[in-house]
């Protein structure tokens, strides 16, 4: 069963009531059975940005502790490979946490994602595949 990549938006608006997509990736998230990966990046990301909402970035690490977010990602293994990713999206401004994503779609050979970040739509990982984005915007 191949994963889903989770970005940090989308765990920022699960964890924060206020956010504008919050019922959305409640609900993304609530009916997902396949696994959910992501990375160290990501993870940190979430909790700076959720440090102001008491619990949530304790919930962040809680939802890691409980298998409910994997974090298969290596960079020890992977840093090349997302240098390369960062050269190539340089003009883009691409952040090291989407980096990681990209190198991870094709380390699981899935480019399924559930992210708010527009950029994966330009984004490709493996050789030119295009990520597939499992929340709307419209």
């Amino acid at each position: 069963m191949s994963a889903v990549l989770v970005d940090t938006g989308v765990i920022v608006a699960w964890l924060d009531r206020s956010e504008h997509f919050h019922e959305r990736c409640v609900t993304a998230l609530g009916n997902m059975k396949r696994p959910l990966a992501t990375c160290e990046a990501v993870i940190t990301e979430s909790c700076y940005l959720l440090r102001d909402l008491p619990g949530a970035a304790e919930a962040v690490i809680e939802n890691v502790d409980k298998g409910v977010l994997v974090v298969p990602f290596r960079l020890s293994t992977s840093a090349g490979a997302v240098r390369q990713i960062l050269r190539k999206y340089r003009g883009r401004q691409v952040d090291f946490a989407d980096a990681c994503l990209i190198h991870m779609a094709a380390e699981l050979d899935s480019g399924e994602i559930l992210t708010l970040d527009r950029d994966f739509e330009i984004y490709r990982w493996g050789r030119n595949k295009p990520f597939q984005l499992l929340i709307s915007f419209r």
